[in-house]
């Protein structure tokens, strides 16, 4: 099969192109080379998205009994108060649901915040519950929550 193609084009005038385009930009820019941008080191790459936290089981039980707290109150001298308050022993149980590992380091964070806090003298956390104003209560909790928080547990 032969194809025949047709080459009675007219001719392209390249006087009336160079015209055409000095209408269209008149002053174009001269064509510089690009020189490619080095690559982003990943440290900053990793600098600039902050890293999301995900509270651990800790975190999240003292997170937790201290919003209990926050519902249901505090209480002194007992584990439950017939109105619902609770100790901080009895929000721990409350938020953690079982005596679990998440329940017993969160009790153990607790306490040694309460020590650090209050003194060396404290061996359970129901005696320095009982022994504090409910300020000081709270402010335990709030540090035993921000230590949970930086330790990522």
């Amino acid at each position: 099969m032969t194809t025949r193609t047709q080459t009675d084009f007219t001719p392209v005038d390249q006087d009336l192109y160079a015209e055409a385009f000095q209408l269209l930009d008149p002053t174009p820019e001269p064509v510089t080379p690009t020189v490619p941008d080095a690559p982003t080191p990943v440290s900053v790459i990793l600098a600039a998205a902050p890293p999301v936290h995900r509270a651990g089981p800790v975190e999240n039980t003292l997170s937790d009994a201290l919003a209990f707290l926050d519902t249901h109150g505090w209480a002194r001298f007992t584990l439950i108060h017939s109105e619902g308050a609770r100790c901080s022993i009895g929000a721990l149980r409350a938020a953690a649901g079982a005596r679990n590992a998440a329940y017993r380091k969160a009790g153990s964070l607790l306490l040694a915040e309460a020590r650090r806090r209050h003194g060396k003298q404290w061996k359970a956390i129901p005696a320095w519950n009982d022994s504090h104003s409910g300020p000081e209560v709270r402010g335990v909790w709030e540090a035993a929550i921000q230590r949970a928080h930086h330790l990522n547990i």
